[in-house]
């Protein structure tokens, strides 16, 4: 295995509110400058600087190439902090147990959602819900969501499950039905703090616990079982 870092860019999904928040930032200042005192001009300038810094940070879109040859790893589809990692029943789309795996993002968490596995998208599909926080075991269930199912090669089905918080209001989905996923690419983006989670075959061996700190597209969180494969 070898994780291949590039430079940091920008995620295409904030591209369009760097920009506006640039110009209110601009419309916010110009006006103080010209009709306010020189000293409440500096603590906007530092104030509005402030929120542009962590706009811009909050859409950093790190470039991770993960060069792997085991197909039966499962790669953390994004950066945060394991809360869940038990068995439950998933009555969703498999009707059946499964072992769940939830990542929870804060809002200083790089955002973007990579393709835990190759194979071919079976489901994707969005879900209006509740805003509760990310961090709660009914925020897989009753939030804002939107679920992809992936399908291996060797017929084996795993369900990623993106889930609005408290403060994030927008989910991107890029699967679509059909579509041949491979390793490497972006599953999709939430805004502002959230959580996934995965549901994974039962007999997956799992390489993290609850309360570890992963990243995504370059944490191995598990195996396929090879009967599995």
């Amino acid at each position: 295995m070898e994780l291949i870092m590039k430079r940091p860019r920008i995620h295409r999904e904030g591209r369009n509110l760097i920009i506006g928040t640039v110009l209110l930032l601009f419309f916010i200042n110009v006006p103080v400058f010209l009709y306010f005192p020189h000293w409440l001009l500096g603590i906007t300038l530092a104030v509005t600087a402030m929120l542009l810094v962590f706009v811009t940070y909050f859409f950093r879109n790190p470039v991770r190439v993960l060069e792997i040859d085991d197909p039966n790893f499962i790669i953390a589809p994004a950066d945060g902090r394991v809360v869940v990692v038990e068995p439950t029943e998933e009555d969703e789309y498999f009707h059946e147990r499964k072992l769940q795996v939830s990542i929870f993002m804060s809002p200083f968490n790089v955002h973007a959602n990579w393709y835990p596995i190759e194979g071919t998208v079976m489901v994707s599909e969005h879900q209006k819900g509740r805003h509760k926080g990310a961090w709660l075991p009914k925020s897989s269930t009753e939030n804002e969501r939107s679920l992809v199912v992936i399908e291996t090669p060797s017929k084996v089905q795993i369900a990623v499950r993106q889930i609005a918080g408290a403060m994030a209001r927008r989910i991107v989905t890029y699967a679509k039905p059909g579509h041949q996923i491979h390793r490497n690419t972006h599953l999709g983006f939430i805004k502002l703090g959230s959580r996934v989670d995965m549901y994974l075959p039962l007999d997956t061996e799992m390489f993290v616990e609850v309360g570890e700190h992963v990243r995504g597209n370059e944490t191995i969180i598990g195996r396929l079982s090879d009967k599995e494969i």
